[in-house]
């Protein structure tokens, strides 16, 4: 009879999938970065890239913490949107569109994650995990923070030039 499976189950399969997702988004982000026209969204991809190695070192210490070795679970949800992504660089290269779908892909990769980390806070204080609710805390201000950042990129211009003007 198979065991019956409990929060603490969840909790460890979400993280492996969220800890698989943060190594996927930070070898994507360079690729963005390269791809990205304006300025502005070249360097805040960089900036997430180097937020994305500090959530990827806060998972490990959750992993720590539950004694576990920090190990990733194929993460679908992932695949898909970066695939997306990439879809998006090959089809509107060199476009007055590309910045805009490179957003778009950002803020997709930054949804997830956001539902994710919320999740893990939450079950993380249901479980008694204070320090381990801090550390999803922190990483969800910033998903949040990059989300905000990149809808301020959409709206101070890339939208406007993606109707069809050239791009900058």
């Amino acid at each position: 009879m198979a065991k019956e499976k409990t929060l603490d189950d969840l909790f460890l399969d979400t993280l492996k999938d969220i800890y698989y997702a943060e190594r996927k988004i930070l070898k994507t982000l360079p690729k963005m970065q390269r791809a990205a026209q304006s300025d502005k969204l070249k360097e805040a991809f960089g900036k997430h890239r180097d937020e994305t190695e500090g959530q990827i070192e806060r998972l490990q210490q959750v992993f720590e913490l539950l004694g576990k070795p920090a190990r990733g679970k194929t993460c679908d949800a992932i695949e898909g949107i970066v695939a997306e992504g990439e879809e998006i660089m090959d089809e509107f290269k060199g476009t007055a569109a590309l910045d805009a779908g490179l957003i778009s892909s950002a803020q997709a990769v930054e949804h997830y994650e956001m539902t994710r980390y919320g999740t893990l806070k939450r079950w993380a204080e249901e479980l008694g995990m204070k320090e381990a609710a801090d550390l999803f805390a922190q990483t969800l201000a910033e998903e949040e923070k990059t989300d905000a950042d990149l809808t301020k990129l959409a709206d101070a211009g890339v939208n406007e030039r993606a109707k069809g003007k050239k791009a900058a």
